[in-house]
């Protein structure tokens, strides 16, 4: 994925976000925040016979994390418990550096040089790690 792509998906998806606008009746909400900035969102997501139907988010947050979860949602949505949780490995590999297989991430590939700007990978992994949070309390 060429940088000015990478660039334009993470500007759409920041100024039009995906799932904006917080669920709470039947779906399971977690709270990501970055303690040394301003992003905090709150992700909510609903699971039925083990799959996604749904998930949504709001609140104040960075480009990058706003960006993210929009994104990230977007592509859990329709997903198994068991998808959604290889994409999240992934995708925290490909943050941290570590093997990953990029055919499984297809728009997320716009962080994929997150890394070269350490401060923000903290902004780039805050949704999946909410998200990875929520799976673990089903």
């Amino acid at each position: 994925m060429d940088q000015e792509l990478k660039r334009e998906l993470i500007l759409e998806n920041y100024q039009h976000p995906f799932h904006k606008g917080l669920k709470k009746d039947g779906y399971i909400v977690e709270n990501a925040n970055n303690e040394s900035c301003i992003d905090n969102l709150d992700i909510s997501i609903k699971v039925e016979d083990g799959k996604i139907v749904d998930a949504t988010f709001d609140g104040e947050a960075c480009a990058i994390s706003t960006s993210a979860t929009s994104i990230l949602l977007k592509k859990i949505v329709g997903k198994s418990v068991s998808e959604v949780q290889k994409l999240l490995e992934n995708y925290q590999n490909m943050i941290e550096e570590a093997p990953y297989d990029e055919a499984l991430l297809e728009e997320l590939l716009a962080y994929q040089d997150i890394y070269l700007q350490p401060n923000r990978k903290t902004c780039a992994l805050l949704p999946s790690r909410a998200v990875q949070n929520i799976l673990k309390q089903l």
